[in-house]
């Protein structure tokens, strides 16, 4: 590593070794779950074919499944019946705590009465909080529709994928994956005061995500130092592991994860993993954890992180990065500054969130509520709400007390929803600063209308320094400098709540229930096959080091039209290229009009040059044989959350690829898969197009179909065609056939 990065790492207190580790007493837990994962059949030999140290072999053949699939498109996916194939097992749970649309609500309901499945209603529980408390076991492997389905702390092997991936489960089709390298996360030391799970989690994040060291990887959690960890301090560390960009997450369990489940009723479903005596790690990341501080993640990143006292040592200077970030980020369309905020030498909030699956456990709000007690958070504009993660939450935070104390401070506590996260709900008022317990802190996702001229901006930091800001009445504190001490509750899980609201079938379907639809819920529209020659063109490029899937279809306010594909696509990048619905309906008219038999350069005109250069070097093209849509260009798109509608949104325009350099996450490029869109690789460089060009693709279905490691495509100018070359990765051959098929509906359909 040159100095500058090993001097970045040390201020993370995080170690990174760039090497292949053996470490005595550490094992690989996770790796045999993803050889092949075979919904409805035992593949009794994967247990022989996982890396040395893995007690995953021993117990794979008693691993149960779960699918969970949440709000909008990916619940209308879901078809919810339980396969019966022990001893693997799966399960459809329909969860619609994180949309505003009650249609959404009552369709998911219908539908797990239909088809056997359950139903938690909103507000009850925030999905992942639900999975812990009811779903998640010992050796277990549970699949959502959520990029933070991370259970790894209680000893499943979770994973958030698009909705698509999770069809498949369903309809007893292979969960196919590379098999992934291994990261040991080596813990060693024990928290100090006032140091909490979101603290460690950024210092990670902070240390791992900008060099992609543990990308598509599975981070192992070992070490002594997890036995100095609560159940809920693991957790939350684990939840926001996700930011790293990771595959997937799984922890040693003991008698404190032994102890979670004996507390929720299922002590049944503990199960002990330890690490083998002796186990080889693709990579490790050692963590001191008595040297991690209180941290704070900056707009507009969870990755842009610093220690609270670096940051107020360093005001002015990270501040004004924090500007010129902004400016990438939100390509100068707003003016933005935080220094406004520094008030006599200290920065000044107007909005502390402690919320979701991240924030809104009880420990974190309880440790919240000690540094709180007795205080007020002022009648000024600072503001302090808190989202219990559940009900059952909720109800013993008022049974002991602290639900009280919370109120008298002045805090507003609210309801079990992800709203704050996904932004709807909290939203701060134009040019506030909001610190946030939840899991990021893109540009957006506090409910932001940049295309309106408003912003606002989070930062992430843990409960624990929200509270003790808030008891400065906003201006930015350290848990750190909190004298008193933590009284740490116990806590009694009820699951009474669960028992009067949630519908559970328990997988017996009821055919004669009708399915209640309502105006936003829409079917999918039709999709064409790949055809023989392709013509795309450029609509939109984007040279931001990374996009979000945030930016590529925003949440928030779009939440009401996720199970209306068409209604939502109308949201498509306007946050970052609002012109793009425009220019990709127009050329979606040239493939509507070969659908009809009709000439597709009368429906586009613009495309009769194009087609009359094309034609020069390959005459025989005609609307029998092409297919006309559109492509955008991303340096690194994909981050963040695992919505399918980032790249179903741009199919239903016409989206036939996506460009990129490379891509952030494999649940993206999976999502453009399922979808049908070609998930180009170009070289990184000088572009050869620009947007606004025509692209032209000739015999891609026959260089898809025989497995073509360089495809070759065309600029198309008035001077001719330009060539260039792209490729498409790694397909398996059912992920091939998708793409010929045009999407995984098309796949599926008899």
């Amino acid at each position: 590593m040159n100095n500058e990065k090993e001097s970045f790492l040390k201020r993370k207190n995080v170690i990174i070794s760039f090497k292949r580790y053996g470490i005595d007493a550490m094992g690989s837990m996770a790796l045999g779950l993803f050889a092949s994962l075979l919904i409805g059949t035992i593949i009794n030999t994967i247990g022989q074919n996982v890396c040395p140290g893995s007690f995953v072999s021993e117990k794979l053949l008693e691993i149960g499944g779960y699918a969970t699939s949440v709000t909008g498109a990916a619940m209308a996916l879901a078809i919810g019946y339980a396969l019966q194939a022990p001893p693997l097992v799966m399960y459809s749970l329909c969860a619609v705590g994180g949309t505003i649309n009650e249609d959404d609500h009552m369709f998911g309901l219908t539908c797990a009465k239909k088809y056997g499945g359950v139903y938690v209603p909103p507000h009850q529980a925030v999905i992942h909080q639900f999975a812990r408390e009811m779903l998640a076991g010992g050796g277990k492997m549970i699949l959502g529709s959520d990029s933070h389905t991370r259970y790894g702390a209680l000893g499943t092997m979770a994973m958030g994928e698009g909705g698509p991936e999770l069809v498949k489960q369903l309809l007893n089709k292979t969960y196919d994956i590379k098999m992934p390298d291994v990261i040991g996360i080596y813990l060693d030391g024990e928290p100090i005061k006032g140091v909490g799970p979101q603290d460690v989690a950024l210092a990670i994040i902070g240390a791992t995500f900008a060099n992609g060291y543990v990308n598509n990887k599975v981070m192992e959690f070992v070490g002594p130092g997890v036995e100095k960890l609560s159940a809920d301090f693991r957790i939350g560390i684990d939840v926001m592991t996700t930011e790293t960009t990771c595959l997937s997450s799984i922890w040693k369990t003991d008698d404190k994860i032994k102890e979670f489940y004996e507390i929720h009723g299922r002590s049944e479903d503990y199960k002990e993993l330890k690490p083998g005596e002796t186990a080889y790690y693709d990579g490790c990341v050692e963590i001191d954890l008595s040297e991690i501080r209180p941290m704070i993640a900056m707009p507009f990143h969870p990755s842009n992180t610093y220690t609270i006292d670096e940051l107020k040592a360093n005001l002015d200077d990270i501040l004004a990065d924090v500007e010129k970030k902004a400016q990438i980020s939100l390509d100068g369309k707003v003016p933005y500054t935080l220094r406004d905020k520094v008030i006599d030498g200290k920065l000044y909030v107007e909005q502390g969130i402690i919320a979701g699956c991240a924030g809104g456990g009880f420990e974190n709000i309880c440790a919240a509520a000690d540094i709180l007690k007795g205080k007020s958070i002022g009648a000024d504009a600072f503001t302090l709400s808190v989202y219990p993660a559940s009900t059952p939450i909720y109800m013993e935070l008022a049974k002991n007390g602290v639900l009280a104390g919370l109120l008298e401070t002045g805090a507003v506590v609210k309801t079990a929803f992800c709203g704050p996260c996904f932004g709807a709900g909290d939203t701060p008022a134009n040019n506030a600063f909001s610190i946030r317990h939840t899991t990021r802190n893109f540009p957006n996702r506090e409910g932001s209308k940049i295309q309106n001229g408003q912003i606002s901006s989070v930062a992430l930091m843990d409960a624990r320094s929200i509270a003790a800001t808030a008891a400065n009445k906003g201006f930015l504190t350290s848990a750190e400098d909190y004298t008193g001490g933590y009284t740490g509750q116990k806590y009694f899980f009820d699951k009474t709540i669960y028992d009067n609201r949630v519908f559970d079938s328990k997988g017996i379907a009821d055919p004669g229930v009708e399915i209640q639809f309502g105006p936003n819920i829409k079917d999918w529209p039709e999709m064409a096959a790949l055809p023989e020659n392709l013509i795309v063109k450029v609509v939109s490029e984007i040279h931001d080091p990374v996009t979000t899937t945030d930016e590529l279809i925003p949440s928030g306010e779009t939440s009401s039209y996720r199970s209306n594909p068409l209604g939502l696509a109308e949201f498509t990048l306007s946050r970052k290229d609002p012109a793009y619905v425009g220019r990709a309906k127009e050329v979606q008219k040239a493939q509507k009009a070969i659908q009809e038999g009709k000439c597709p350069v009368e429906a586009l005109p613009e495309m009769k040059p194009v087609m009359d250069v094309i034609k020069k070097d390959y005459p025989n093209v005609s609307k029998e044989n092409l297919g006309v849509g559109s492509t955008i260009f991303a340096v690194k798109p994909g981050d963040g959350s695992a919505r399918e509608q980032a790249a179903s949104c741009q199919k239903v325009l016409g989206g036939w690829a996506n460009i990129a350099n490379e891509y952030a996450t494999k649940r993206y490029r999976s999502n453009l898969i399922n979808w049908g869109m070609l998930p180009f690789l170009i070289k990184e460089g000088e572009l050869p197009f620009a947007n606004g060009d025509y692209l032209f693709f000739p015999q891609i279905r026959k260089a898809v179909e025989e497995k073509d490691d360089v495809i070759r495509g065309y600029v198309v100018g008035a001077e001719g065609l330009k060539e260039f070359e792209v490729a498409l990765g790694e397909l398996t051959d059912d992920e091939r056939e998708i793409i010929l098929k045009g999407c995984l509906i098309n796949y599926n359909r008899k």
